[in-house]
């Protein structure tokens, strides 16, 4: 057996990972820290932490062009933030409106990127790179969504090949 061979084989059986499966593990991974951190900012159902207004009014800052600016509506931005970061991981999860929850989590992830942009290397990349797959594939067969366009074929989310 030469090592070509035992290339080609070796790469025969990674490629052999069922997509629905690759991407079920892709939405959970860019879920979580998300809903982690979406967690921390409520107090109770429908209560914000009176901390994330104080942070989106006082301390966090859009660094856009050189300038650091603050949050326009604050309050809003915080309860909007709170709420995408425990409906859109849900919905990832889920695999309902995918393609959808993705992109709100790469809107989010732009806007984190403003407010805190020396994590774009260690989060807020890889978080863009997981948002943009699930946009573009979409959930696959492991999903609410595969369910749907299983019944439905003429309106088919997660593409025919998935």
């Amino acid at each position: 057996m030469t090592l070509h061979s035992i290339i080609a084989r070796s790469e025969a059986l990674i490629a052999s990972l069922p997509a629905p499966l690759v991407l079920l593990v892709l939405r959970i991974a860019l879920a979580v820290p998300f809903f982690r951190s979406g967690l921390t900012k409520w107090d109770a159902p429908f209560m914000l932490a009176p901390s994330q207004a104080f942070l989106f009014g006082q301390e966090f800052r859009l660094h856009i062009l050189g300038g650091a600016y603050p949050y326009p509506f604050p309050t809003l931005a915080a309860y909007l933030a709170a709420t995408g970061e425990i409906v859109l991981p849900i919905l990832l999860v889920l695999g309902l409106g995918t393609r959808f929850a993705a992109l709100g989590i790469l809107l989010m992830t732009a806007v984190i990127q403003l407010t805190v942009p020396e994590g774009w290397a260690n989060f807020h990349l890889p978080w863009a790179a997981m948002a943009l797959a699930l946009m573009a594939y979409g959930a696959g067969r492991l999903s609410v969504d595969g369910m749907l366009a299983s019944r439905t074929p003429e309106m088919n989310p997660t593409g025919s090949h998935r």
